[in-house]
């Protein structure tokens, strides 16, 4: 049952991750009530790789490394647990 929870919870929060990257390329959307509340979710944690990744040109690579090291996390963690 705690695997499926934690499943469950990194799930959303990859999908997050994803609706504040797609929401990025839509000005209006990005500027809605929604996104505020999905940034301040996720932005933290992004603002990590951000700080390590620099952008190249007008590009933000960070979002691509930390969905990989979210991956990453949870295949160890899920390696550990069970």
């Amino acid at each position: 049952m705690f695997l499926y929870i934690l499943e469950i919870l990194f799930t959303v929060y990859t999908i997050l991750l994803l609706i504040r990257v797609l929401g990025s390329w839509f000005p209006n959307f990005s500027q809605s009530r929604f996104m505020g509340i999905v940034a301040k979710c996720t932005d933290p944690y992004l603002n990590v790789f951000r700080k390590i990744i620099p952008p190249v040109g007008m590009l933000d690579l960070s979002p691509m490394v930390a969905f990989f090291a979210l991956q990453i996390l949870q295949w160890i963690l899920f390696s550990i647990l069970t």
